[in-house]
């Protein structure tokens, strides 16, 4: 049969009493007190401790030997323990390369959709590059309108000096007629004169074709053939790329590769770690991926290195031989904390703080790149990655079958996905749209993906790793929270609440230290330590239901929560001294 409570027998971590507490499972469940009451003794040193090092007991020995031992709480006996899993009031990670997107796992999909259905473009130019298949080049060739006279050339050299002999010469070996120079055909037979001094373009001419009628209903498989056979060799001779003429009319470039042929340059295999600044494949090399650049204030540094002087010569004018000050060598040995107090951090200058290679940021989902996308709030991110074509907006970025952007004048613009697009973006939607929903419950929608998450305040960073939780979807767990209401408005309390019964109703048993009377009210049993603080407390005074300790007279916090005490607004308000 399972167990459907947590028993604790002789708990005496800290100032407890030897105590003897049964708590439900899967449950919400609220440990309230004085503070020093003994509430985080039971909660986290007692409860949470052992839950913890049953965990590590039960991995191999080889996996033990990378953790630190554990060792048993001061307690006789505890039963019906789950996994445990505490979220305390301090950040998340003292990481500087930790952001929002990445500590809730948004960025990992944000990154996949981008390796899976972004648009690189040319970060020199801006053009959109695309890699096509062979057989796509050639499929693009025979959808040319019926009748077209074309030429396929293969470029060999892009605006550069020189008469390049040896490159007609090796074209004639090869057994090739023509070739195209500055725009110019000529017969390889003839002399060919070119001026040393000027740059010149130069295309060898792999075929004429003439697009048949009736190709568009039936492609004759020999034409086909012929196409395929040419336009490899074209690739081959151009270092994947051709370029298709069309007698008067427009030329085409197609390259098996990413690259910009108008700048000759390549871009790299786009992968999910092209967009990860913790990778030397996507992170910006002038910053490591960091975002800013730590700079020493000359004119500080001097001042301080001037009064570290002044106060050392004082003190040693008696020595015979007083100690040399050259320069930022020969001073104290805590120079080098005086000099990371007169570093600041600045802006990187090539990335302008998103971290990521030019590579990265010149690819782009609906006309948007990663940093673009990262820079919005959690409440605009979900609105932009909607899916739901009843609430389009301004900000909704896919509508169904549709891609959808903003211009830079505010209006929408859509942009039709191809089905492959359309198949791979449903479902990385769906887990990014999800994730941002549970940040949205937990009151975050101000805050941006790019956050770091240094930055955030002890509230934040716990609610964060709770809508984390909640996404991972786990169930059998026992969750140990330390006052998550701390700081919120009465509105994001409700928020909070939705949360953890959410928690609860996975099938996870949920344990919250806490003051708040809402939160009480919403939990399945309360547990009451005091009657004081330090030496005075230690002890379970009362546990019940909301009602239950409401109605004990010999709770301090059933005299509060049924209004039998209370904390009287002052009579008579201070005035303010008029400065602050």
């Amino acid at each position: 049969m399972p167990q459907d409570k947590i028993s604790i027998r002789g708990a005496r971590a800290h100032n407890l009493k030897n105590i003897d507490v049964t708590i439900p499972r899967d449950k919400l469940v609220v440990i309230t007190g004085l503070s020093g009451s003994g509430k985080s003794s039971l909660a986290f040193n007692t409860i949470f401790a052992e839950g913890q090092r049953r965990y590590v007991d039960s991995l191999s020995t080889y996996a033990r030997q990378f953790l630190e031992s554990m060792e048993k709480p001061d307690v006789d006996s505890i039963d019906g323990l789950s996994p445990a899993l505490a979220i305390g009031q301090k950040g998340t990670t003292q990481n500087p390369r930790s952001t929002v997107g990445t500590v809730t796992e948004i960025y990992d999909y944000l990154r996949l959709l981008y390796a899976r259905i972004g648009h690189p473009h040319c970060p020199k130019c801006g053009r959109e590059v695309s890699q096509q298949t062979v057989q796509q080049i050639v499929d693009a060739v025979l959808n040319l309108p019926e009748g077209s006279r074309i030429m396929l050339l293969a470029p060999l050299v892009k605006e550069r000096q020189g008469t390049h002999e040896h490159i007609f010469d090796e074209m004639r070996r090869s057994g090739y007629v023509r070739v195209r120079v500055d725009g110019k055909i000529y017969d390889l037979s003839d002399e060919i004169e070119q001026d040393r001094q000027k740059k010149h373009t130069i295309e060898v001419v792999v075929d004429r074709l003439a697009i048949p009628k009736g190709q568009q209903q039936e492609i004759d498989p020999s034409f086909r053939q012929r196409v395929t056979d040419s336009l490899e060799t074209a690739l081959k001779l151009g270092s994947g790329i051709v370029q298709v003429a069309i007698f008067g009319g427009d030329e085409i470039l197609f390259s098996e590769r990413l690259a910009c042929v108008s700048c000759g340059i390549s871009l790299p295999e786009i992968a999910p770690h092209t967009f990860s600044f913790n990778s030397p494949h996507g992170a910006c090399p002038t910053c490591a991926g960091l975002g800013v650049l730590q700079t020493v204030d000359p004119e500080q540094m001097a001042d301080q290195s001037a009064m570290d002087t002044e106060a050392s010569l004082a003190e040693r004018v008696s020595m015979p031989r007083p100690r040399r000050f050259v320069g930022v060598e020969g001073t104290t040995p805590s120079w080098g904390d005086e000099i990371e107090s007169s570093a600041s951090a600045r802006i990187c200058p090539d990335c302008h703080g998103t971290r990521l290679k030019p590579e990265a940021l010149s690819v782009t989902v609906g006309g948007r790149n990663i940093a673009q996308v990262t820079q919005l709030s959690i409440e605009q991110a979900q609105r932009f990655f909607q899916l739901s074509e009843a609430k389009r907006s301004a900000y909704q970025f896919f509508v169904s079958d549709t891609q959808t952007s903003i211009d830079p004048h505010g209006l929408l613009v859509e942009v039709a996905l191809t089905e492959r697009e359309r198949l791979i973006a449903r479902q990385l939607l769906k887990e990014i749209s999800a994730r941002l929903q549970f940040l949205l419950d937990m009151g975050l929608d101000y805050l941006t993906l790019d956050r770091a998450a240094t930055s955030l305040s002890g509230g934040e960073a716990q609610r964060i790793h709770l809508a984390t939780q909640i996404g991972s979807g786990l169930t059998g767990v026992l969750y140990i929270l330390d006052e998550p209401s701390v700081g919120l408005h009465q509105h994001d309390n409700a928020r909070l609440m939705k949360t953890l019964t959410c928690l609860r109703d996975q099938g996870n048993s949920v344990l919250v230290v806490e003051h708040d009377e809402e939160t009480m009210r919403a939990s399945d049993h309360i547990v009451e330590m005091g009657p004081g603080a330090g030496e005075h407390g230690g002890q379970v005074v009362a546990q019940g239901t909301y009602q239950e300790i409401m109605a004990n007279s010999h709770s301090l916090t059933g005299d509060y929560l049924g209004r039998r005490k209370w904390i009287p607004l002052p009579e008579q308000r201070r005035e303010g001294n008029g400065r602050s």
